[in-house]
């Protein structure tokens, strides 16, 4: 049963990714750190990539390592989309951020489909995803839609199907956006279904797999995905900051053309000259300079990701969410909370979401006074993950019981007031 700790005992024992665990940085092992899904843990492997770029490269090389530098986000890109994004070869940057890759794929998209004059989003994306729809659309006078997937009997844990999304789809529509993963409440879209709907109209569909990358498996060649984006530092375990993706399909490159122009996308980029003439490929979609520590995080990451193998990660958090959802049935059903994700495997990525009036209180007092790193999400969810690599099934069951005895014995009611920023 879940709720004997000797399950989730079992569960680590026959874990094929048990191994992983000691390759990162635990300095509390006592602490049960259940969001992987904002920040993951610090690589062991990137302290020495990170130490052994700066003396044996930028120290002793200095302005001539750009020899070799200058092209490293593509071969990075090439990784993480091998590893994590079903993605051959020549369609994947490792650059920018996710804000900022987002707004060049969506700008280049909504100017692809001249005279189509409407873009669609989700009221529950993450919030900089619609800022910037906004932002364009009043800028361009163009009509933005967004799907009420938030109140109640509109959307099942605010995910979107094809018969949510049809009814908003014309031929006047020339960008779609979604999250492979809703950020708040950790549903799942499905990629195929919902790319195969939008391109049947003639659009764009932009994911973004933020929540996604490094959890689950995505397939975007197979399933036919023109753009995405995402960070790394969440599953991909990069570090806060690390430089984010972008990937655009062979299918479309020399259709799309990005708003921001930089010498690093410039087919001569060492000529200098007068003419912008766009590279050819992948590299057409490069600013500037690559951040060439942050790249040497991801790829440090991002191949321990691929050792371990997508699928088996995919399999483990599928494993790691039923062990939740198992333990809220037993043990916090009756506590006032909610379960605000699927029940369905397929349809949840590698968090949950658990909703309570006293969210905000519970989160602040987890970790003051039960050694539980979770998150909140306004209005009142309580976000809760399992990194496949770093995180065991028992630092997930010790989580869940120390979050039972806390709320039950309400000293979470000790909180009044938070004076951080950050939730």
């Amino acid at each position: 049963m879940a709720t004997d700790r000797e399950y989730a005992i079992f569960l680590d024992e026959n874990d094929p990714l048990k191994g992983f665990k000691s390759l990162f940085m635990i300095t509390d092992p006592e602490m049960c750190y259940l969001d992987g899904n904002s920040l993951g843990r610090l690589p062991l492997a990137t302290v020495v990539a990170v130490n052994d770029f700066m003396t044996g490269e930028w120290g002793p090389e200095v302005v001539t390592g750009w020899g070799h530098w200058v092209d490293e986000a593509q071969p990075t890109g090439d990784l993480l989309g091998r590893a994590t994004l079903g993605a051959a070869a020549g369609q994947v940057l490792v650059c920018d951020t996710t804000s900022v890759n987002f707004y060049q794929l969506a700008l280049a998209a909504i100017n692809a489909r001249p005279g189509r004059k409407t873009i669609i989003t989700d009221a529950a994306n993450f919030p900089t995803d619609r800022y910037i729809l906004e932002g364009i659309a009043k800028q361009l006078e163009l009509n933005l839609i967004i799907i009420d997937n938030e109140s109640p009997g509109t959307a099942e844990n605010e995910r979107i199907t094809t018969e949510i999304l049809e009814k908003y789809l014309s031929n006047d529509v020339a960008l779609v956006t979604l999250e492979v993963i809703q950020y708040r409440s950790g549903a799942r879209n499905d990629i195929k279904s919902l790319t195969d709907l939008v391109r049947s109209h003639g659009a764009f569909l932009l994911w973004d797999a933020s929540h996604a990358v490094g959890a689950i498996e995505m397939d975007f060649d197979a399933n036919g995905v023109d753009i995405a984006v995402g960070c790394t530092y969440k599953y991909g375990n990069s570090g806060p900051g690390s430089p984010a993706w972008l990937y655009v399909n062979k299918r479309v490159q020399a259709e799309l053309q990005v708003p921001i122009q930089g010498w690093f996308s410039q087919g001569d980029q060492f000529g200098m000259g007068p003419i912008f003439e766009r590279a050819d490929g992948i590299r057409g979609f490069q600013i500037a300079s690559p951040s060439l520590i942050g790249l040497r995080c991801v790829k440090t990451a991002f191949s321990m990701i691929e050792e371990a193998s997508i699928s088996a990660i995919a399999q483990k958090a599928a494993t790691g969410t039923q062990l939740m959802i198992d333990l809220y049935d037993a043990w916090l059903a009756d506590l006032g909370f909610t379960l605000l994700t699927s029940r369905n495997a397929k349809e949840r990525g590698g968090h949950i979401s658990l909703g309570h009036p006293d969210a905000a209180r519970i989160c602040v007092a987890l970790r003051q006074f039960a050694h539980v790193i979770p998150d909140y999400r306004t209005p009142s969810s309580i976000r809760l993950a399992i990194a496949p690599l770093p995180t065991s099934y028992v630092e997930v069951w010790d989580g869940f019981q120390r979050i039972r005895d806390l709320v039950a014995s309400r000293q979470y009611e000790k909180i009044t007031e938070s004076d951080s920023r950050v939730t």
